[in-house]
C-alpha cells in the first residue's frame, strides 16, 4: 500500500497541524491589527523601529520528537531515551527587530535557577536591561515600536505603566496602542522564527549543565547575522498580508526563508 501510494499515485505523507482555534471575533482582531500594523509599515524607515519581543523556556534535557525520529538498523535496538521528570529550565527573553537581536536577559534569582515572570521581575527587566541596552546601541526608546504578547506580567497595570513611559504611543500589545491579537504566534517573529531557529542551534553542542546551555545561547545569538533579522521583519509584511487575504484565519502557506 505504501508503495502504491509513494510510486504509483505519487502520494506524501503529512501530519495535521495543530493550532489554536479562532473565533469570529479573534480573526476580526487578526485583520484590524494586520491593517493597522501594516499602515504603520508604509512609512518609510518604519520596520526598523518595531521590536518584537518575548521570552521562552529552554529545557536542559534539550527535546526529542518521538513522533518522527527513527533508528534504522537490521534489527530493533531496543533504544530508550532517558530524561528526567523535571527538567532544568531556562526562562529566556529576547526582542527581535532588522538591526538584529535584543538579548539574551535571563529570569533568574541570585543562585542561577530560572523563576517565574511576574509583573514586579519584567518591569526590572525593562528599566535595568532594556532601555540601557537600546541606549547603549545609540537607540532612543521613544522611537521604538515595542510588541509583547498578552501575558498576564505583560499587561499588568505596573508593567503598562513603564511601557507607555518608555515607548510612548507606540506600545503594540493588548491594552496598548495598537492591539495586538490573541493567539497569534504567526504574527511575531519571535514565534514564526527565532525560537525554532535558536533552539534548533543551541543544542548541536549538547549543553549538559544550565551553565553551557547559557553560554550556547549567548554565542548563537552573537552569531545570527543582521540580514537575517532583516529578512525575518521584512517577511511580517508579507503575513500581514497574507493574513487580510485570508481573512484573519491562520497562516498555512507562508514560509520564512533563512
Amino acid at each position: 500500500m505504501r508503495r502504491i501510494l509513494h510510486k504509483d499515485l505519487n502520494f506524501h505523507p503529512y501530519k495535521i497541524a495543530i493550532v489554536q482555534e479562532l473565533s469570529d471575533r479573534n480573526m476580526a482582531n487578526r485583520r484590524i491589527y494586520s491593517e493597522q500594523l501594516l499602515e504603520m509599515l508604509n512609512d518609510d524607515g518604519v520596520i526598523s523601529t518595531v521590536l518584537m519581543t518575548d521570552e521562552v523556556h529552554f529545557h536542559l534535557s534539550g527535546y526529542v520528537n518521538k513522533q518522527n525520529y527513527r533508528y534504522w538498523a537490521p534489527e530493533n535496538p531496543q533504544e530508550l531515551h532517558q530524561r528526567p521528570l523535571h527538567s532544568e529550565i531556562l526562562t529566556v527573553w529576547c526582542g527581535i527587530a532588522s538591526i538584529g537581536v535584543l538579548g539574551p536577559y535571563f529570569f533568574e534569582d541570585n543562585e542561577g535557577a530560572a523563576v517565574a515572570v511576574t509583573s514586579e521581575r519584567y518591569v526590572a527587566m525593562l528599566r535595568n536591561f532594556c532601555e540601557p541596552e537600546l541606549r547603549r546601541r545609540g537607540i532612543d526608546p521613544s522611537s521604538v515600536r515595542f510588541q509583547q504578547d498578552g501575558a498576564t506580567a505583560h499587561t499588568a497595570r505596573a508593567s503598562m505603566s513603564v511601557l507607555r513611559e518608555m515607548f510612548p504611543q507606540h506600545v503594540i500589545s493588548r491594552g496598548g496602542d495598537v492591539p495586538r491579537p490573541a493567539r497569534s504566534p504567526d504574527l511575531s517573529a519571535c514565534d514564526y522564527f527565532f525560537w525554532g531557529y535558536l533552539k534548533s542551534r543551541v543544542f548541536i553542542c549538547k549543553p549538559r549543565t544550565i551553565k553551557e546551555l547559557k553560554q550556547s545561547i549567548k554565542v548563537e545569538i552573537a552569531a545570527i547575522p543582521e540580514q537575517m533579522t532583516l529578512r525575518a521583519m521584512e517577511n511580517l509584511g508579507v503575513r500581514l498580508k497574507q493574513c487580510l487575504r485570508n481573512g484573519g484565519r491562520h497562516l498555512s502557506d507562508v514560509i520564512l526563508e533563512t
